[in-house]
């Protein structure tokens, strides 16, 4: 059943749905806290103080592996590789994304975070291996 990898694509997308509300609260205490005006964020966010900056950039990583996420989900769906092994990678990948964003936004550890982005690419590989797999 394919379903068991639909939870984790919704997981997944709710989890960027909240990035994006850190970062509209960030940015809005930005402007209550008069540390940002509009004209200075008109042409170019970097205006923004650092916790902004920090969420506003793991938005952007949302959409960067999480496609690939993306597109092995629907190819897994497609070719019948939805097993349990899978969903565990997907649930997996998911962990890693909150765990990087959590990291990001918070003590913004480069080697911490550099060690949850590998492991979630890590994760991806398995999954396209899997696809690979059931396509053989």
């Amino acid at each position: 059943m394919t379903l068991k990898l639909v939870y984790p694509s919704l997981a997944l997308i709710l989890w960027i749905f909240i990035v994006l509300v850190i970062v509209f609260l960030r940015r809005k205490a930005a402007f209550t806290g008069k540390q940002v005006r509009m004209a200075d964020i008109a042409v170019s966010s970097e205006a923004y103080p650092e916790p902004a900056r920090l969420a506003a950039n793991n938005f952007s990583n949302q959409f960067e592996t999480p496609v690939i996420f993306f597109a092995l989900i629907m190819l897994a769906m497609e070719v019948g590789a939805a097993s349990y092994i899978m969903a565990g990678l997907a649930w997996a990948f998911v962990a890693t994304r909150v765990a990087h964003t959590l990291v990001h936004i918070g003590s913004n550890d480069l080697k911490l975070r550099s060690a949850i982005f590998a492991v979630g690419v890590v994760t991806l590989f398995g999954m396209w291996i899997g696809v690979v797999l059931a396509v053989l």
